[in-house]
């Protein structure tokens, strides 16, 4: 059975994975070659694993009783590239 905190680095992972083939993929292909498709078909899973990954967070936050910052830093690595990994690194591993 996967616990709350496996559930939240998987959400981590593939979220993070999404926001930077949205970056690095969709949205050059849109602005460079004006295809648009794939930035729309990554921008909705990404969109529902940004989703998936913010309602992950409020388990674990019980589980682990983090403070607001904690919650604070772990949800702002959603808006950043790259953010998820390190708070996986830096966070989640360590409880793990």
């Amino acid at each position: 059975m996967k616990t709350p905190l496996s559930q939240l680095r998987m959400a981590g992972l593939l979220e993070g994975i999404s926001f930077i083939l949205l970056l690095g993929i969709g949205m050059p292909m849109k602005y460079s070659l004006g295809i648009g498709w794939p930035n729309q078909l990554i921008g909705i899973i990404h969109g529902v694993l940004f989703i998936l990954y913010i309602l992950a967070i409020f388990p674990v936050r019980q589980t682990f009783a983090w403070s607001n910052v904690t919650t604070f830093w772990v949800a702002l690595a959603a808006f950043l590239p790259f953010g998820t990994f390190v708070a996986d690194a830096k966070i989640f591993k360590k409880l793990a």
